[in-house]
């Protein structure tokens, strides 16, 4: 039988998340012709997945019972008859907007807030089950490279990564650039081993300095701590050359963050506004770009095709993924969203599904 978690509300992950263990596996016979039945065996959770869950959601409302989570690997155990892409056997993962287009420059964005209808966890079934039935659409082929849990970590964040440093035209990151990342979440730890890989040279901001050591490790040549010095930005500038500041700014925090990350950005360079998980703020106005003379960037997540490029990228660099210390079985997945809640995390909160045979 199959597992699964559902939310059959939006009243916070506590009362909305109800667990389901006697759950007919799907058929193979049921599958419409673009359809992928896969067993899972890891997901990641995206602070989304907590938004989500609330009542009043920035995501909007969903329609439950739903299976929440956007990021999960497994293998293909059946397909439909007009699916060409994918084989019995085959390693995979998700990817959030299965409806979006495979290139970011097309008329639609890769995921947005009004994209609930599409979007796996939000509008359609998504990936805290131990069995599930896709579109072809909402996959691509996994890395050779990873195990399952590492695979699991690459659908939202990682295709974000790829996107904030590759997915402007001409101003891709490569070894002159300098990128600034801000704490130890999932964005931030993807985009510093991306950039890391790419040969740019990292600075990061954390609170601790068993957190500094840990950034070091995966790739930041300097790191900053936001807790002894409030004008970190500033602080994060004069270790650029000639202090001009920095080509990429991977802002997280937003209204919270915004003000030290315009700081930190050179002339010409880009603020990348990619999450808002920092406390209550007054809004930064956008008027702050000319003051500061830079491009600001609002990304979510990234295209098909960038996701695909971010794998091929981790084979090639045989880059492991940074996780959590604490690894949560599906059953346990609450406990999962208590430790992202409380930021107890590092790098990529992971739930391990099933074991492979």
């Amino acid at each position: 039988m199959a597992r699964q978690w559902i939310l059959a509300s939006q009243e916070g992950f506590e009362k909305s998340l109800v667990y389901q263990d006697n759950i007919s596996v799907p058929s193979a016979h049921q599958l419409g012709p673009h359809e992928v039945l896969v067993k899972l065996y890891a997901a990641s959770l995206n602070y989304r997945e907590l938004n989500i869950a609330e009542p009043a959601s920035i995501n909007g409302t969903i329609t439950p019972p739903i299976v929440p989570g956007c990021d999960g690997a497994g293998t293909v155990e059946a397909v439909g008859s007009s699916v060409h892409d994918f084989q019995p056997g085959d390693r995979v993962i998700t990817i959030c907007a299965p409806k979006s287009p495979d290139d970011p420059q097309g008329d639609d964005s890769p995921c947005t807030i009004l994209d609930v209808p599409v979007c796996l966890g939000q509008g359609v079934d998504g990936t805290l089950r131990s069995w599930g039935t896709f579109s072809e659409t909402a996959l691509v082929h996994a890395p050779k490279s990873l195990d399952w849990l590492r695979a699991a970590t690459l659908p939202c964040n990682w295709a974000t990564a790829w996107n904030a440093l590759f997915g402007l035209k001409g101003t891709e990151a490569g070894p002159d650039s300098w990128v600034l990342v801000q704490g130890t979440g999932g964005v931030s730890t993807a985009v510093l081993q991306v950039a890391a890989a790419a040969g740019a040279t990292i600075v990061a901001t954390t609170s601790t300095e068993e957190k500094a050591t840990r950034l070091k490790a995966l790739g930041a040549a300097h790191v900053v701590n936001y807790r002894t010095n409030s004008n970190w930005g500033e602080e994060a500038r004069k270790l650029t050359p000639g202090g001009r500041g920095f080509d990429f700014v991977i802002d997280i925090g937003g209204n919270q963050t915004l003000p030290q990350s315009f700081t930190a950005v050179r002339v010409d360079g880009i603020v990348l506004v990619v999450g808002g998980v920092g406390e209550d703020a007054a809004p930064v106005p956008v008027i702050s770009a000319l003051i500061h003379t830079c491009v600001i960037r609002g990304i979510l997540a990234g295209s098909r095709n960038q996701l695909r490029d971010a794998v091929r990228f981790v084979d090639e660099k045989k880059i492991v993924p940074a996780i959590d210390d604490v690894v949560f079985e599906l059953a346990d997945a609450k406990s999962a969203y208590r430790r992202l809640k409380k930021k107890k995390h590092f790098a990529k909160v992971v739930i391990r599904i099933d074991h492979p045979n």
